[in-house]
């Protein structure tokens, strides 16, 4: 669907709050076609970001740890590299 969402599954350390919310906004972005809010659509844009960021930290929570780590590192962590 979207290339630029990035893989946070098997991070290490494992993803933060920021990466998951970060990953969670490029979603609803790219379903939505809504690039930057207005007030007409910022309440149903932020409320979706927080319903996909919850369900992403708890699935990330409950799959089993990868085998290989992703090949890409997560564009909040490339600053640091």
């Amino acid at each position: 669907m979207c290339r630029n969402i990035t893989i946070l599954r098997g991070l290490e350390p494992p993803a933060t709050a920021e990466e998951i919310e970060a990953g969670s906004r490029q979603y609803v972005r790219k379903i939505s076609g809504i690039r930057h809010p207005s007030d007409a659509t910022s309440e149903a844009f932020e409320a979706a970001v927080s319903k996909v960021a919850a369900a992403t930290a708890e699935l990330l929570e409950t799959l089993p740890p990868r085998k290989q780590p992703p090949t890409t590192v997560p564009p909040l962590r490339r600053l640091k590299v």
